[in-house]
């Protein structure tokens, strides 16, 4: 049968509805998933069109998946942690929403004193288990849309839910219908897409999901959950690991609309931030993180990167400010005691930071040589350098003139001045002697205010 479609408006042949495949046996990938190897990437060489939507935003999970893996934030920093959402997502609301627990008298505290500060962004919402139990807890505090979890692959319905897939489906689909009944949005989260059998399940599950919607008149969003961080960014891939051909499929054949459609990673093979984007570009509006990334094993996808990405993909910011993020990343670390590994890009204590004398020397002479973009201006981070044996000349001279502000005044420190000079010439005596060691801030400068007479 033929149709016009209306996302491409050009004639096209009907979309075959999938039916659910009640198999007797999981299908666990083995080709692919073989346990006792690393997962094979399998390539069929078909073309998804890229279908950017119009609008892309950013939903959060620190409250959930985030704080599931480190111990619990108290209410003030739930509270505080908002607020740095809020802000960082600016007035248009890029970050659109954030997710919390219910499950404690703790948890739904912090949901109400995050509710009473009256913010506009981002939009609280909750997360449950696919049990009539737990969404009592969500009918009874008020809130306008829950997420749900519904294990999708064989390796959930059949090992941990000990089900058939029909079991699970009807199971899951009760659930979703009592959220209809009661007024609030259902947002389906697909545990292990990237583990399941798309066409036999993934697909007709969402289409039964689809018709309730319909039946209720109201939206249903759906998450796409690569829960081990198995999908691929790469074009020409087979599914289940295909990033795109996730969204394509879901798009396609059972009709979500992008911005009803999230995507939710994990890092496991440091693709988190590659298949964010890649879930944008090919029609996802929205991309579910977390501050820092922290999240299960290897953690989720990075919010602060995506703010990065956003700007990249659309060319603004979009009123959002990244100042911000140098905020979080101080309060994480001094608030509380979260150990930043000090290479973390954007938010870690050395990501801008160099120890090679020639990179000092090119940032002395112009930040832009050797520094990712102005970040100071965007990050409130200056370019800096750490001086150590490689440090140099150059080097030492750079960290004098930013650290006392002297780079473009008449008293900018030449890598050839005497001060300079001896300071190195001390620099290779302590290392000559064993030290190792980077020089402290400290001791600089007692050796400036010593060499400069106190002018410094």
């Amino acid at each position: 049968m033929l149709e016009i479609s209306k996302k491409t408006n050009l004639l096209e042949q009907k979309s075959y509805k999938y039916q659910l495949q009640d198999v007797a046996e999981p299908n666990l990938w083995r080709d692919v998933y073989s346990y006792s190897e690393v997962p094979k990437v399998p390539f069929n060489h078909r073309r998804t069109p890229m279908n950017m939507p119009e609008k892309i935003w950013i939903t959060d999970t620190t409250m959930r998946d985030g704080q599931q893996s480190v111990e619990p934030y108290t209410i003030d920093q739930i509270v505080q942690l908002y607020k740095f959402l809020s802000r960082l997502g600016g007035p248009n609301g890029i970050i659109r929403q954030t997710e919390f627990f219910i499950y404690s008298k703790k948890d739904r505290e912090a949901l109400e004193k995050c509710r009473e500060l009256g913010l506009q962004f981002p939009e609280i919402t909750t997360w449950i288990r696919a049990s009539r139990e737990d969404f009592k807890l969500v009918r009874d505090i008020g809130i306008k849309e829950t997420g749900i979890l519904v294990s999708c692959s064989d390796y959930h319905i059949f090992k941990k839910l000990k089900m058939t897939r029909k079991q699970a489906m009807d199971h899951y689909l009760a659930t979703i219908s009592d959220a209809f009944e009661a007024g609030v949005i259902p947002r389906c989260h697909l545990e292990d897409i990237t583990r399941a059998d798309f066409y036999g399940f993934v697909v007709p599950f969402v289409n039964a999901i689809h018709e309730l919607s319909v039946k209720a008149n109201m939206p249903v969003k759906i998450r796409a959950c690569d829960t081990m961080g198995y999908g691929v960014p790469y074009t020409e891939v087979a599914l289940p690991r295909s990033v795109a051909g996730i969204i394509y499929g879901l798009q396609h054949y059972s009709d979500v609309p992008s911005e009803n459609l999230e995507w939710h990673g994990h890092n496991d093979f440091y693709k988190a931030v590659a298949n964010a984007s890649t879930a944008w570009l090919y029609g996802a509006s929205a991309v579910n993180c977390s501050l820092l990334g922290i999240g299960e094993r290897t953690g989720n996808i990075p919010l602060e990167a995506m703010v990065f990405e956003y700007a990249s993909l659309r060319g603004t910011f979009d009123g959002m400010d990244p100042t911000v993020i140098t905020e979080i990343a101080e309060y994480f670390s001094k608030e509380m005691g979260y150990k930043i590994p000090p290479m973390t890009p954007f938010v870690g204590e050395n990501f801008n930071v160099t120890r090679a004398g020639i990179h000092a020397d090119g940032l002395l002479k112009d930040q832009e040589i050797y520094n990712i973009f102005d970040t100071e201006t965007i990050l409130n981070r200056p370019a800096t350098v750490m001086i150590t044996k490689t440090s140099g000349l150059a080097g030492i001279a750079y960290w004098i003139n930013q650290h006392y502000n002297l780079i473009g005044t008449p008293k900018e420190i030449d890598k050839r001045s005497n001060m300079v000079v001896t300071i190195k010439d001390w620099v290779d005596s302590e290392y000559d002697n064993g030290r190792q060691n980077a020089i402290s801030t400290h001791e600089l400068e007692q050796m400036v205010t010593e060499l400069s007479g106190g002018e410094l």
